[in-house]
C-alpha cells in the first residue's frame, strides 16, 4: 500500500472511531463490537490486505484505548 494511501487510511480511521467512541466505550463490549465492524470496514473499503486485518483492528483499537485513558487521566489531572 502506498505511503499516501497508508496516510489517509490512518486520518479516515482516527476520524470514525474518534466519531463512534462513547466515553465508555473501552468497558462496553457493544461498543466495541461496533468500533471493531467500523474498522474492519473501513479497512476492506481501502483494500487492506486480508491477512493483515485482524493486526490491524487489534492495532488501531489499542492505540485509540491508549489515547482515551491518555484523555481521561489528563481530565482527572486537570491538564
Amino acid at each position: 500500500m502506498q505511503q499516501d494511501t497508508l496516510r489517509e487510511l490512518a486520518v479516515v480511521l482516527f476520524e470514525r472511531v474518534k466519531a463512534n467512541a462513547s466515553i465508555d466505550w473501552t468497558i462496553k463490549e457493544s461498543v466495541k463490537a461496533k468500533l471493531k465492524v467500523i474498522v474492519k470496514r473501513t479497512l476492506r473499503q481501502y483494500s487492506y490486505l486480508p491477512d493483515m486485518q485482524k493486526l490491524a483492528v487489534e492495532t488501531v483499537l489499542k492505540q485509540a484505548e491508549m489515547l482515551a485513558n491518555e484523555v481521561a487521566s489528563g481530565a482527572v489531572n486537570g491538564s
